[in-house]
């Protein structure tokens, strides 16, 4: 893994779980780390920690779905800091939905989008011109492995990190000769506060959030194409081939597989 000394690395969704977590272990690699999230109280309780622990970090608090406080925070961190090396935009929203009770719910779509897909795009786009003008920088973008194999009850989530998939591609198509590439990281289920929030999830092995955090690291650092398991891998490659013959014979099992959680919940 190549050095973070020196480098400026902004980090969305860091007031705490995977994105904190992210910080920290860059900060301890010698990372300047800017700290950008809505939570301005926790925000400020990371920073405190990293420079507790010799590290260099930054708080910004930020709403990424405001355009102009979005690009009030960019101008804010390149007049700090002078420029921009690595992105990581991981900063996400869940909703745990299934389509039928979502038939009149459109503003879930809106609320996630907003966050996951427009303010990832938003702040990259902001901060683009900048990393243009330097010839490089890199992009990371947190996804998860339930693009590569979809599962019910998350459409408006998995529809926003399907699309920002889709313009991490593009951007690396079209800027790759600028200098610009991306990093896309397909996260399996991760102990955070937003899978907390489902109460069944409390009895599923998960990645730690520190481990996750590892998987920022060797994106932002390392800068491969893509992130992800060999399960994630494999599902994949098998939807790429046989994508019908697969969403049948998976869903059911996702279906089993909640009705066990719900019984090791409620035991």
């Amino acid at each position: 893994m190549r050095s973070a000394a020196g480098q400026v690395v902004v980090i969305t969704g860091s007031s705490s779980g995977i994105g904190a977590s992210a910080a920290r272990q860059l900060a301890a690699r010698g990372a300047v780390v800017c700290l950008l999230a809505r939570r301005a109280d926790e925000l400020e309780q990371v920073r405190a920690a990293i420079q507790a622990d010799g590290g260099e970090a930054y708080a910004y608090p930020v709403d990424l779905t405001d355009d102009a406080a979005t690009h009030a925070t960019v101008e804010q961190v390149l007049a700090d800091h002078g420029h921009v090396d690595v992105l990581v935009n991981n900063a996400g929203r869940s909703i745990r939905r299934s389509i039928k009770a979502s038939l009149d719910r459109l503003h879930d779509h809106e609320r996630v989008m907003a966050v996951n897909y427009i303010g990832s795009v938003r702040l990259t786009q902001a901060l683009l011109p900048s990393m243009l003008a330097q010839g490089r920088g890199h992009v990371v973008f947190s996804s998860t492995m339930s693009t590569q194999l979809p599962i019910p009850l998350f459409s408006a989530y998995l529809a926003s990190k399907s699309a920002v998939e889709s313009y991490a591609r593009s951007l690396a198509a079209e800027l790759g000769h600028d200098g610009i590439s991306t990093t896309i990281v397909y996260f399996p289920m991760v102990r955070t506060e937003m899978s907390g929030a489902t109460d069944i999830y409390a009895a599923m092995r998960m990645m730690s959030a520190d481990q996750a955090g590892g998987w920022l690291v060797k994106a932002a650092l390392d800068r491969p194409t893509r992130v992800t398991s060999l399960a994630g891998a494999v599902t994949e490659a098998g939807m790429a081939v046989l994508p019908g013959v697969i969403t049948k014979v998976s869903a059911p099992l996702f279906r089993q597989m909640d009705r066990n959680l719900r019984r090791r919940t409620r035991s």
